[in-house]
């Protein structure tokens, strides 16, 4: 109903044009709302508003003429008033609504994917934690948001790739290696203690992993080991991370390493490449990115440091230069809070790789609070002490830490009450929301062993579903092709969780209120095919970002 009324109205606008402006001005985008209160109909649009910058006229004429133009929308609108400065309210015909159900019914799984990406190939990098240690919860949203995104996007008519950057060289891995080695001699000399550097790792995992090492190799390993047994613990680290985050449905397509960078000489060549735009300069014996150049407000980076180690710009440069020669058309890189700085540098790299900025997004995930009920969890990653992804996994179960996870945009904090996400109740929303698919498979098995008929679309009088509350449940299925676009489009995969949640909050007090199954049969197989269709969109939304839409609770 929504699309048909968009699709209307972007007519007449078009019409409005050929008559106002002159040939090719770029035209405003329809949008279509669903106001609050029923008195102001059943959508409404501000497209007068835009229009009147660009027509030089004033907004209520112009949706005066909107309105005529539009008429009855070939027998789809009831009334139509203008109200205010130029607003247009929308009231359709009776049994209008419910025209949604038919096309549910058709579409079935593949309602609500739509074709807004136009089959644009984007790479998409995120969690790409290094391999030092487990994934706590901050990685745990980023991983999720990361996933339910690609997810989003490629039914939005994306092709998305999915793609975790290994951290394999430099001073954490090194620093990884010496930690091993420290709590292997400890193990050794029996006496475990505090590491007194606090450069290296300090959590109880990094004696789990000496412990091994000693098991594997004995008593005779010596510093000039520790880089062999540095990557020995980061790849027995790294199949650590590929589990915990299989554990939570997050599946990577591409695992890419940053050591092949170096070996395979990506890195000089990426440097040769600088050195020829003369985007690089010597100072005090280090290698300079002249970053301050290509964006305003940025300053210079240092590439290669005066005693010969290159930095991790460096890498990450080379890296996003080897995502370009893939042929991506977008890339999109999920990153930590703490990223921000790094912004304008990488749109400066991209700037220098001859692609322009906005071939790049980098989305900043926000911070975790973890709570049981009003108690906050404290943690300190220096210390080795946070909550791991696999704990929150095995407490609440994967369907409610994925819920949890995309209730809050990306760039919000977001409180995960423990205690909360454990309960059966209607106050746990990733319950209520599960609670509303089961219900509904409930009604049905006990329909059909009453001997009630579930009739197809074409065999049901919609004209029987008076009730508002049915109206407003068919006006918001309507509106889950357009969630998934927004979604898809302004890459917030919070809006399916939202928009899953309002549609439970409509569904579980309309079936208290009314009976599905009653004396009716006419009414009664309207009521299960409205079910029905409520069933298949919360299984379709839940399915976007891998949540289980069980059968029974």
């Amino acid at each position: 109903m929504k699309e048909k009324l968009i699709a209307i109205i972007q007519e007449a606008v078009e019409s409005f044009a050929a008559k106002h402006l002159e040939e090719g001005v770029k035209l405003p985008q329809v949008g279509v709302t669903i106001p609050k209160h029923k008195a102001h109909g059943d959508y409404a649009t501000n497209i007068a508003m835009p229009l009147a910058g660009i027509a030089k006229m004033k907004p209520r004429d112009i949706a005066e003429e909107l309105v005529s133009i539009i008429g009855d929308g070939g027998g789809l609108i009831e009334k139509t008033e203008i109200a205010g400065p130029g607003f247009i309210n929308y009231f359709v015909k009776t049994g209008s609504h419910f025209d949604i159900l038919r096309r549910i019914e058709k579409e079935g799984d593949s309602f609500g994917r739509v074709d807004a990406g136009k089959g644009i190939k984007v790479l998409l990098e995120f969690v790409s934690a290094n391999p030092t240690g487990p994934l706590h919860v901050g990685h745990a949203r980023g991983a999720v948001f990361g996933d339910a995104l690609a997810s989003i996007m490629n039914a939005g008519g994306y092709k998305v790739t999915k793609e975790y950057y290994i951290n394999d060289a430099g001073l954490q891995i090194k620093n990884l290696g010496l930690s091993v080695f420290e709590r292997y001699r400890q193990l050794i000399s029996d006496e475990i203690k505090p590491l007194e550097n606090k450069d290296l790792y300090q959590g109880e995992y990094i004696i789990d992993h000496a412990r091994a090492l000693r098991e594997k190799r004995g008593d005779d390993l010596s510093e000039e080991d520790i880089p062999e047994l540095a990557l020995w613990a980061a790849e027995r680290i790294l199949e650590e991370i590929r589990g915990d985050l299989a554990a939570i449905g997050v599946k990577i397509e591409n695992y890419f390493s940053e050591k092949s960078l170096h070996d395979s000489g990506a890195i000089k060549k990426m440097l040769d490449d600088l050195r020829e735009k003369d985007l690089v300069y010597e100072k005090d014996g280090a290698l300079w990115f002249r970053s301050g150049d290509l964006w305003p407000g940025d300053e210079d980076r240092v590439l290669i440091k005066s005693g010969g180690e290159a930095t991790y710009m460096t890498s990450d440069i080379a890296y996003h230069a080897e995502k370009i020669g893939r042929g991506f058309d977008e890339m999109i890189d999920v990153w930590g809070a703490d990223h921000h700085g790094y912004i304008p540098r990488m749109k400066a790299a991209i700037k220098a790789l001859g692609k322009p900025p906005e071939m790049l997004t980098l989305m900043l995930i926000q911070m975790v609070n973890l709570t049981r009920g009003s108690e906050r969890i404290s943690m300190s990653t220096r210390a080795g002490k946070f909550v791991t992804l696999r704990e929150v996994v095995k407490e609440v179960g994967k369907d409610a830490a994925r819920f949890f996870f995309l209730m809050r945009r990306h760039d919000s904090q977001l409180d995960f009450d423990l205690d909360l996400a454990k309960e059966k109740s209607n106050q746990n929303p990733v319950f209520y929301v599960q609670y509303m698919h089961a219900r509904i498979c409930s009604i049905f098995a006990k329909a059909r062993e009453g001997g009630v008929e579930i009739p197809s679309f074409d065999n049901i009088d919609t004209a029987s579903l008076i009730e508002s509350e049915e109206t407003q449940i068919a006006q918001h299925l309507s509106q889950f092709p357009e969630v998934v676009r927004r979604a898809a489009l302004q890459r917030e995969p919070h809006r399916l969780t939202r928009y899953l949640s309002e549609l439970a909050g409509m569904f579980h007090p309309y079936y208290y209120k009314h009976r599905i199954v009653g004396e009716d049969p006419a009414l009664s197989a309207a009521r299960l095919h409205l079910c029905g269709a409520v069933r298949q969109v919360a299984r379709n939304a839940l399915a976007m970002i891998d949540i289980n839409a069980p059968v029974s609770m």
